[in-house]
């Protein structure tokens, strides 16, 4: 719940920088491409499965579903075989498990993956511990994954480890049970761990297909990912760029298939700083995209927004600003996509935060309210996005200082979140401490420290007295309270509070501590205690030096 609105800190009592929020609430300027999936199916099976490598059997029909190899994909040849009649099994079993899921029915997967494991558990304490139990497990993690159960994919990636560690590369699916595994470690954050497994995945596929094999994509991909998570963003470009170089090779410069590795290796070179370089993935994708669906397919308008993210990453504007509206105007035009579609939606709000930072804020702000007209008519006031949109307005009204229609706005949110989770819920924090920040600035303090206090209050309760949603609340309390000029005492005491928090969260020598600090020396100059003032100034003057800046209070 606590993505319904955006979070605030006491720098938004300045003239800050406008962000806007989606529903659910993602990483700034983050397009992601449309692809339509391929693999296994969901449709429905009415049937069960218990998977032991003495006994896997099915009861029910199988409908003719057509089931990809769940723990397989490599080829064949030349390898250990596992058994059809598993891998079917297999395949079935997952596909049951992704269909239950996708209809709601989480309980009922959840008894069909605890049947399956106490099955081969039984089987591993009588001794068997073969690549049977490993592929079992295997697709008995990934439906946990699919759960998010994340406590029980930990202890059967554990006892997998344990196994595979035993296992031949001559195992039949051996690299394809280690690249499941990869992508699972790098999903727990164990991102050694995951590149361990799809480096030994690589050699198996390697030495069976050449290092220039279609083949190798699937774990090559995964380690990249890892690589880049990991923080070895250069490790992790030239990944993917063997990627497109194998891709090209055997399938074409504008094959489909290219489209994932670019979109991932754009991504990537933008989180390094380097977005003029982040061009020319984005700019390939919209030209395979146009050749194969041409230039009014959806896919086209997506593609179209990640290289907009480049384009704004890269500081022009303006090229930004044409490519969403393009972008917009692809994606509204789509017959595939309907006018309260997410995508439209988000597109939407990314276009309007960039009209507002090149100062065309009336633009943003009727897109903002065509994303809240929409919201209303197609979904209900009671959609958690309705609220976003309305503070995402308030937002906008904020930053043109007309902060009458901002207190409207966002009291009006309050009170359908008030009315939906009731007024102690800590997601309805996160407007009240915006409604706070905008009676601070029309200098009606008494009102705001109220609210902010109250801010206080159900965050601690919430989520505990040293986060950081309490260290945000703190630092907009203490900017209401100077002014007020509350006790200098106690301001103080909320300060050297904050500071721990921030110390936590954002490092010893980050720019929030070093912030918090030069307000600590000034109420300590304020209150005149001169002993304990000697530690603070000299660490102040330290992270100074490092920083390079005036800071003032």
């Amino acid at each position: 719940m606590s993505n319904l609105c955006p979070s605030i800190h006491s720098d938004l009592l300045q003239k800050g920088i406008v962000k806007f929020f989606n529903q659910p609430q993602k990483g700034k300027c983050n397009t992601r491409l449309y692809l339509v999936p391929n693999g296994i199916s969901t449709r429905c099976s009415f049937f069960r499965c218990y998977a032991t490598t003495k006994s896997l059997h099915v009861g029910g029909p199988v409908n003719g579903n057509q089931v990809s190899s769940v723990v397989g994909g490599s080829e064949k040849s030349q390898r250990k075989l596992l058994g059809d009649n598993l891998e079917m099994k297999l395949g079935e079993l997952f596909s049951e498990i992704k269909s239950l899921i996708k209809m709601g029915n989480k309980d009922d997967a959840l008894d069909l993956l605890e049947a399956n494991y106490e099955a081969v558990k039984e089987q591993m304490i009588a001794g068997d511990k073969t690549i049977q139990e490993a592929a079992i497990l295997d697709v008995i993690a990934l439906g946990y994954m699919a759960i998010e159960d994340f406590k029980m994919v930990k202890s059967i990636l554990n006892t997998l480890d344990e196994i595979v560690h035993n296992l031949g590369d001559d195992e039949p699916l051996i690299d394809s049970i280690l690249t499941h595994m990869g992508s699972m470690h790098s999903t727990l954050g164990r991102f050694e761990k995951s590149m361990l497994l799809y480096k030994r995945a690589l050699e198996i596929l390697e030495r069976y297909h050449g290092d220039n094999s279609t083949s190798l994509v699937m774990p090559l991909l995964g380690m990249g990912k890892a690589l880049g998570s990991a923080g070895r963003a250069t490790k992790a470009v030239e990944v993917y760029n063997r990627i497109i170089s194998i891709l090209e090779s055997n399938l074409g410069a504008e094959s489909e298939e290219m489209v994932v590795p670019l979109n991932a290796l754009g991504n990537l070179l933008i989180e390094q700083g380097k977005a003029e370089d982040a061009e020319n993935p984005f700019m390939r994708i919209v030209g395979i995209y146009t050749k194969l669906y041409g230039k009014n397919d959806q896919r086209v308008g997506m593609a179209m927004c990640s290289l907009a993210n480049a384009k704004c990453a890269k500081g022009d504007a303006d090229s930004a600003i044409k490519l969403y509206k393009n972008a917009l105007e692809v994606l509204e035009h789509s017959e595939s996509m309907n006018i309260n579609d997410s995508v439209l939606e988000k597109t939407r709000i990314d276009l309007a935060e960039l009209l507002h930072v090149v100062g065309r804020e009336e633009e943003g702000r009727e897109l903002l309210g065509e994303c809240l007209s929409i919201t209303k008519k197609y979904k209900g006031e009671e959609d958690p996005s309705f609220v976003t949109h309305i503070t995402n307005l308030a937002t906008s009204y904020s930053r043109s200082k007309n902060y009458v229609e901002a207190e409207r706005l966002l009291r009006s949110s309050l009170e359908i979140m008030e009315g939906n989770v009731g007024p102690d819920d800590p997601s309805v924090t996160f407007v009240m401490l915006q409604l706070a920040v905008t009676l601070y600035n029309m200098n009606r303090d008494e009102e705001a420290e109220l609210l902010a206090l109250k801010v206080l209050r159900v965050r601690e309760k919430a989520f505990g007295d040293a986060s950081l949603p309490v260290g945000e609340a703190l630092d907009c309390l203490i900017c209401i309270q100077k002014r007020m000029g509350r006790d200098a005492g106690e301001i103080l005491d909320l300060l050297k509070r904050n500071l721990s928090i921030q110390e936590k969260a954002f490092g010893d020598e980050s720019e929030q501590v070093v912030e918090t600090l030069k307000k600590i020396v000034f109420f300590m100059d304020k209150l005149g205690i001169k002993d304990h003032k000697a530690p603070f100034q000299r660490r102040l003057s330290l992270l100074r030096s490092k920083f390079k800046q005036q800071i003032q209070y």
